[in-house]
């Protein structure tokens, strides 16, 4: 299981592109960071999420 935001998701073995993909993120729109280091979004089809990861996804939200 790991840990997203807080909650325990079994994603284990998934990589952070198919996460983001499945769960309805815009790549274009967030940040993630896994066990306290910032993700690099050219890695995210590379980088497989492992059993007891902690990650934080942040959406970023335009407005004016």
């Amino acid at each position: 299981m790991v840990k997203i935001n807080g909650e325990y998701v079994d994603v284990s073995g998934k990589t952070v592109l198919e996460y983001l993909t499945l769960a309805g993120y815009d790549t274009k729109r967030v940040a993630v960071e896994l066990n306290g280091d910032i993700v690099p979004k050219a890695q995210y089809s590379e980088i497989v999420f492992k059993d007891d990861d902690n990650v934080e996804i942040v959406s970023f939200v335009g407005g004016g």
